[in-house]
This record gives C-alpha cells, sequence and structure tokens, in this order.
C-alpha cells in the first residue's frame, strides 16, 4: 500500500510540474502579450472615435474586428494567468497601462480628428506599427499557441492596412510608410486579403477581410 501511494503521489507531482512548465512564460513573451493587449485595445478605441466623427465605413467595420483581436489577446493573458492592473476590453477608451501607448493614443486622436483624410492616415500608421511590433514579437517567443495568435493579428492588421491605404488613394493621397520599410510596406499593400477571423463567429467576416472594408 505504501509503495502504491508513494507511486501515486510521485505521478502527481511529476503532472504538476509539467503543467506548470506548460504555462510558464519568459519575461518576452509576458512582456509581449500584455503589450499587444493594450496595442489591440489602442487600434479599438481610436477607431471607435474616428468612426463616431467621421462615420467611414473603414472605421465601422474595422473597429469590430479589433474587438475581436482584444478578445483573443484578453483570452492568452487569461490561459496563462498574468496578473496584471487590467485594462479589460469594458474599460474606458484611451486608458492605457503603458504610457508610450497612452501618448501614441493622444498623437492620434489629435491627427485623426482634424479631417477624414488624417483619420485614415492615423487608422494606417497604428496598422504599421502593429504589424512591425508583431514581427518582433514574433521573433522573441517559441510559443506556438503565442505564435499562432501573433500571425492571426498580424494577418488583420495587414488587411486593415490594405484597406486605409486603398480609401486614402480613392481621395487621391498616397500614403508614405512610418514604421515598416518600403519594400516591405509594398508587398503588403499589394498582396491579398486574407481571413483571419472577426466578429462574433470568428470566421468569413467582411470587415476582417476587406470584402467590405471600404
Amino acid at each position: 500500500m505504501k509503495r502504491i501511494l508513494v507511486t501515486i503521489i510521485t505521478a502527481v507531482v511529476t503532472l504538476t510540474g509539467i503543467a506548470q512548465q506548460t504555462n510558464t512564460l519568459s519575461q518576452a513573451d509576458k512582456d509581449g502579450l500584455l503589450f499587444m493587449q493594450e496595442e489591440e485595445k489602442l487600434a479599438r478605441d481610436v477607431y471607435d472615435s474616428m468612426y463616431s466623427q467621421w462615420g467611414l465605413m473603414p472605421f465601422g467595420n474595422i473597429r469590430q474586428s479589433e474587438r475581436v483581436h482584444l478578445d483573443w489577446a484578453n483570452k492568452l493573458i487569461g490561459k496563462y494567468e498574468l496578473i496584471v492592473s487590467a485594462v479589460p476590453a469594458e474599460d474606458r477608451p484611451g486608458g492605457f497601462r503603458n504610457k508610450l501607448l497612452q501618448q501614441f493614443y493622444k498623437e492620434l486622436i489629435r491627427s485623426g480628428s482634424k479631417s477624414t483624410t488624417g483619420g485614415l492616415q492615423a487608422g494606417a500608421l497604428i496598422e504599421e506599427a502593429d504589424i512591425a511590433d508583431l514581427d518582433q514579437r514574433m521573433a522573441q517567443t517559441t510559443k506556438e499557441d503565442i505564435l499562432a495568435a501573433y500571425q492571426y493579428l498580424k494577418t488583420g492588421s495587414e488587411n486593415h492596412l490594405r484597406a486605409f491605404v486603398r480609401n486614402l488613394r480613392m481621395r487621391g493621397v498616397e500614403y508614405i510608410p512610418v514604421k515598416l520599410d518600403k519594400n516591405r510596406f509594398d508587398s503588403i499593400i499589394s498582396g491579398a486579403n486574407r481571413n483571419s477571423g472577426c466578429g462574433k463567429g470568428g470566421a468569413n467576416c467582411r470587415g476582417i477581410t476587406g470584402q467590405n472594408c471600404n
């Protein structure tokens, strides 16, 4: 009996250790998840504001997919039990833990509130920044679930960037990339939209595939 009890205890300890190891994140992974959570919130908050001011469909459609992107980030943060002074999806617009994102938000609202063109340029800049930051975060992790989430977010940002640039061109404005190098930017803009899911169903949503982004 003692031998069986020892075996059971050993098995439990081993399984617990494996579970803990599975949910262990590097500091880079933790920082990355928390940053991307707020970056997705920034996009949602800015697009809500721009849609309220200008009523343009790119903002109306894309803000819905940003809500789904934020949900993805929140689920990963919950999975890994990251304890933060949370900024949940229901929190006040423009509230951020990260001071750089707080300042970025203020600058985007200021520039985007000047005109419809300014709003579309602010949207393109947000998506550029998302793509650049996701590239960096993807290079810092080996976690398959985090990599999959980052790729999902990046696909959405590429679709959104194309939508904003297309709408600017319709107004005779050529967007000049700020965060991405010219070759990378041109490659994204010339590419085809890909589905990365949005809305409650998580797939085939016109807002993120770009079919109705304009």
